[in-house]
């Protein structure tokens, strides 16, 4: 992935954000979060207020087999718990991993907004203002465990992800190798990609993948349907936002997470969904006969042919 130093805005959305493409935006002016935000000063600004977090007994977090427990613990306690290796007090095991994913006061109506729930530390922040303060959807405020891997997964939004203190790394596969992924809704099976299980998954091999290093102070921008894996190569915190580019009233007015396919997306996969229980009717020569042709109707009316 591409690493660009002090990026303007002007610059960004005339040469970068047309592409498409991810890339690492470094030498951006994020305020004093990254030098100010250390253990102590964290634990001591938002204090004791509860937080649900995922508690995960192995380093690989498995959205589909959900390998992972939810649990609550004070801001302070679990800011401390997740800058440790080893702990007194755990869940599961001494070695057990963290991560706060943070959400809206109410999750199935409200988006996650850092200047709400935790407004002290959305001071130190100057979040990068390449859209129009219209398109903002919503800013979520991320910790991890060392060693925590996130699942590979795609948003419906085009984001930024702030690095803000420690250093991760992002494997990102493009929306077109969508085939090679082994996708159960928006999220790959294919948990470890670095070792894949090839026999499982032969197809993965052709998915071409992009890999940064985020070092504290870089912000990565991933556009909407890119797929990304994440891992936490450090302790660290990190802070999303997801802004809307596309009208306002093709997203679901349901979606608090920037992850629900756009309406005219989920009303096209339910009119396929009712084509295909229809080709059942017919045996199975022809039922796979029509198959094909839809297939090749699809390609020629909505595959783009201009994919570099």
């Amino acid at each position: 992935v591409e690493r660009l130093q002090a990026v303007t805005r002007e610059r960004f959305l005339r040469d970068i954000y047309p592409r498409r493409k991810p890339v690492v935006l470094t030498g951006l002016e994020l305020g004093p979060c990254t030098t100010k935000w250390t253990v102590d000063y964290l634990s001591q600004a938002e204090g004791s207020k509860e937080v649900k977090i995922h508690v995960s007994a192995v380093p690989q977090m498995d959205f589909l087999s959900k390998n992972f427990v939810y649990r609550t613990l004070p801001f302070d306690v679990f800011v401390r718990r997740a800058a440790e290796v080893k702990h007194k007090d755990y869940f599961l095991t001494e070695d057990e991993k963290y991560y706060l994913r943070s959400v809206g006061e109410d999750v199935r109506k409200d988006i996650a907004d850092i200047r709400k729930q935790f407004p002290i530390l959305a001071e130190d922040v100057h979040i990068p203002e390449y859209f129009e303060k219209e398109q903002f959807f919503s800013s979520v405020f991320r910790i991890s465990s060392a060693g925590l891997q996130l699942w590979t997964h795609y948003d419906v939004m085009d984001n930024f992800l702030i690095q803000v203190t420690g250093k991760k790394r992002v494997v990102l596969y493009s929306p077109r190798d969508a085939p090679y992924l082994y996708l159960s809704g928006t999220k790959s099976e294919v948990l470890d990609v670095d070792n894949p299980d090839l026999e499982k998954y032969p197809l993965f091999v052709k998915a071409k993948r992009y890999q940064c290093v985020l070092e504290a102070g870089d912000v990565l921008f991933i556009p909407a349907l890119w797929f990304h894996n994440v891992i936490s190569e450090e302790f660290g915190v990190a802070l999303n936002v997801f802004w809307k580019h596309l009208p306002a009233e093709s997203y679901d007015k349901t979606d608090t997470y920037g992850n629900k396919d756009p309406m005219a997306a989920s009303r096209a996969i339910q009119i396929l969904d009712r084509a295909l229980k229809t080709l059942e009717e017919l045996p199975e020569e022809y039922r796979d006969f029509y198959a094909r042709r839809m297939v090749l109707r699809i390609q020629e009316k909505a595959y783009r042919n201009d994919y570099g």
